[in-house]
């Protein structure tokens, strides 16, 4: 049988240009496969290029589940935010306040830090996942395991007194949620938002579980070597457990796209807690044009153009998913690998290169007819435009 990579799906009309970033980051970024959607008022659009397994040479499917890293966050995030508003806890309670002689030492006092600032990473708890050698002394870990890891290490910075993306801020966050609740965050995850939005490809795994069940790609990573002969490791089956309420849920585009449009548009949080979650602060270091609210994020593209959302990164797999502030206009975009070759040097780049496709030319549009470009939401602190080009963290 003839070994060849699947044609991918012909683009007509107004998505064109993001097909051809998607053809694009196969044959000169060397991604092994890619899918998009996108969600808007002309209904849904489906994209993809290359293959969801480079053994069988299988193209890549719109029900394809992956790990989708940071995106985590936003979900969290949400279910937290909605504790809040039902009155169950506040923004301005302490970490000690909930989880008591959880953190502190080396320069952290939860006795100071509030779960706004964990939530928005300004609270300088040390990122346990800076600390590599720690995360591989042993098969799996629990959330407290996790936080003593980053203990071990000082404080980035005093409460409040600046900006760096800690996913320990969000084990903190998941372990606040479980105390509240006396559930799983998986199971508020499942009840609050995963069932009644309908996402049937998302879940959170529990403990352990390695496996990526139901339709999916296959992961691949070259475990960030810059060598373009490094060997490639498939990582469909990992053990997320260092990453947990941070980063290790697992979703489709579609669910996505669903998830995002609802909560953009106001039907998952109160306007009291929907204010509180868009409320951005600048970024230090991150993703260029960026601001960061609670679990969510503001990108400003390089043509001007704002589109809100989060971006997740695991090994094997790197995710976006942005949209309008008003969520009518989605797309949600993933690569089954963790490199990019060519013209970009990450996949960053190439999902910047299909916001641009895929947004700008809204703008443009919405500009002829006299209506301006995408609304960027109430005034906020202005993103860094200056902020360094760094992986997303997870």
């Amino acid at each position: 049988m003839e070994d060849a990579t699947p044609a991918a799906p012909v683009a007509h009309g107004p998505h064109d240009a993001a097909q051809q970033v998607l053809d694009r980051a196969v044959r000169e970024g060397e991604v092994p496969g890619i899918v998009a959607q996108v969600r808007d008022g002309g209904g849904h659009w489906f994209g993809t290029a290359g293959v969801a397994d480079t053994r069988t040479r299988r193209a890549r499917g719109h029900e394809d589940r992956f790990r989708i890293g940071s995106i985590t966050k936003t979900f969290t995030a949400t279910v937290l935010l909605q504790l809040v508003a039902e009155g169950q806890l506040a923004l301005e309670d302490t970490v000690e306040r909930w989880l008591p002689g959880v953190l502190t030492g080396n320069g952290h006092d939860g006795g100071t830090i509030t779960v706004r600032q964990i939530l928005n990473h300004t609270s300088g708890v040390f990122s346990h996942t800076r600390d590599q050698p720690a995360l591989s002394r042993q098969e799996s870990y629990t959330p407290e395991e996790l936080v003593e890891i980053a203990l071990s290490h000082p404080a980035d910075f005093p409460a409040g007194k600046g900006w760096a993306y800690s996913n320990t801020n969000y084990i903190l966050a998941g372990m606040i949620v479980e105390h509240v609740t006396g559930r799983t965050l998986a199971d508020e995850i499942t009840g609050r938002l995963a069932r009644p939005l309908g996402l049937t490809g998302t879940s959170l795994p529990l403990g352990a579980d390695p496996a990526l069940s139901g339709p999916h790609s296959s992961h691949y990573t070259r475990l960030f070597s810059p060598d373009p002969d490094a060997t490639v490791h498939n990582v469909t089956e990992l053990e997320t457990s260092p990453y947990g309420a941070a980063g290790g849920m697992i979703s489709t585009a579609a669910d996505l796209n669903r998830f995002f449009a609802a909560l953009l548009g106001g039907d998952l949080l109160r306007p009291e807690e929907q204010r509180e979650m868009f409320t951005m602060v600048p970024t230090e270091s991150w993703l260029p044009g960026a601001a960061y609210g609670l679990g969510v994020s503001r990108l400003t593209l390089p043509s001007g153009t704002v589109v809100w959302g989060m971006g997740g990164a695991l090994f094997g797999s790197w995710s976006y998913v942005y949209g309008t502030r008003e969520g009518r206009h989605m797309l949600a975009v993933n690569i089954n690998a963790d490199w990019a070759r060519g013209p970009w040097e990450d996949p960053i780049g190439i999902f910047t290169d299909l916001l641009e496709a895929e947004f700008s030319r809204s703008a443009d549009a919405d500009t002829a007819r006299g209506k301006g470009a995408a609304w960027s939401g109430s005034p906020s602190t202005e993103p860094n435009d200056d902020a360094e080009r760094a992986r997303l963290g997870l």
